[in-house]
């Protein structure tokens, strides 16, 4: 299958097209560039695999929880080329897509949600399937749900911001943290894989983006950052 996959989510602007060969990825930090950087990204991956959209299976995209902007992005702009070529689109959790990146097998997943909170999750990978343990959420980190058991990873930026909170937090059940992990789209990828394979996805106007935290106004940087 070939399958086109985005995530703006985090200040990492990531693509990449999944095809029987392998994966061609690129990956940049993007600031308030997103809007700038995504469309030339996907342009060199279709370039470098000399495949164009209609040859595609589908488009993926990190459909959040992450920053509100960079979800606005990522769904616009891959409504915008599957609407063209005609393809399925299917949003990938950025927390999944965390847990993927982990290679572990129970994860709890968080993101720096800004404001002293963190989106958080956490999943355990069942005869090759993820299972949601807990669902994503908004909270602070010294209030994050529990878990049950040990041998956690803990993976993301949510770890980079608040380390000791939440390691404080889930004392004993915590394993290795991967506090560099971003949700990069090579994990989309192969998260969104199966789905397209059986059929799945929606068409190009029924991708939604998970914001999660609701939102009544833009801060200036986020103005500042929009298309």
């Amino acid at each position: 299958m070939n399958i086109l996959a985005v995530d703006t989510s985090t200040e990492i602007c990531s693509v990449a097209l999944r095809t029987g060969e392998g994966d061609v990825t690129r990956d940049c930090e993007a600031g308030q560039r997103h809007s700038s950087l995504l469309l030339p990204l996907i342009e060199e991956v279709l370039r470098e695999t000399q495949l164009t959209l209609r040859q595609l299976d589908g488009i993926a995209f990190g459909a959040g929880p992450g920053s509100f902007t960079g979800l606005r992005i990522a769904c616009g702009v891959v409504q915008g080329l599957a609407f063209a070529a005609q393809l399925p689109v299917y949003g990938v959790s950025s927390l999944l897509a965390l847990a993927e990146a982990s290679g572990a097998e129970k994860v709890i997943a968080a993101l720096d949600a800004r404001m002293g909170e963190i989106y958080h999750a956490a999943f355990t990978r069942q005869e090759n399937a993820w299972q949601i343990a807990i669902a994503a959420n908004l909270c602070k980190a010294d209030a994050a749900p529990m878990v049950g058991g040990v041998g956690w990873c803990g993976a993301g930026s949510g770890f980079a911001a608040h380390r000791a909170a939440l390691i404080q937090r889930y004392d004993g059940a915590l394993g290795p943290v991967q506090a560099q992990l971003f949700p990069r789209a090579q994990y989309i990828a192969r998260l969104a894989q199966p789905v397209f394979a059986r059929g799945g996805g929606v068409p190009a106007h029924q991708a939604l983006p998970l914001y999660i935290r609701d939102k009544v106004a833009l801060t200036k940087s986020e103005q500042e950052g929009l298309p």
